[in-house]
């Protein structure tokens, strides 16, 4: 089964805008103590599951027809907690992806400012392969910081 990256890349920024950046319903957990989003449209099938609040770790995976094709992995922390709660930090996250998905891209390459916030996103490669780091900036100190890595899953 031939995956065509651009259909995949276009229902991982339907699916991320609908979920997490879309405070979308948590369903039950998949795992013991882990948050489960979800996201369905025809054959595509979408699972973010995480650990954590302040300091997280989890991992999307998009099926197409029943099959495991795509994931990603992260861990993401807020290093200055004098400068940046979890909550500012969640807002932040989630009006920066926001205009990125508006873009119809999920991959870095991306700045968003707010007040004295920046969100820097900067990532190699493409849905197939990648890895990068999103961070926030709080005036000239990185606050919080996410890296992240994934690409397609073949048999």
């Amino acid at each position: 089964m031939a995956i065509v990256l651009q259909e995949l890349n276009a229902f991982i920024v339907r699916a991320k805008s609908a979920t997490y950046v879309g405070d979308g319903k948590h369903g039950t957990p998949c795992r013991p103590g882990s948050h489960d989003l979800r996201f369905s449209e025809g054959e595509w099938n979408y699972l973010d599951s995480y650990f954590g609040g302040s300091d997280f770790i989890g991992e999307e995976v998009v099926y197409f027809a029943g099959k495991p094709v795509w994931a990603m992995n992260y861990y993401g922390r807020i290093l200055r907690d004098d400068l940046l709660t979890a909550a500012r930090a969640g807002q932040m996250i989630k009006a920066s992806l926001s205009c990125m998905y508006k873009e119809e891209r999920f991959l870095g390459g991306f700045e968003y400012a707010e007040g004295n916030l920046t969100y820097v996103d900067a990532s190699e490669g493409s849905a197939d392969c990648f890895h990068g780091r999103e961070t926030i900036h709080c005036g000239q100190e990185i606050a919080y910081e996410l890296v992240y890595h994934g690409g397609l899953i073949k048999d």
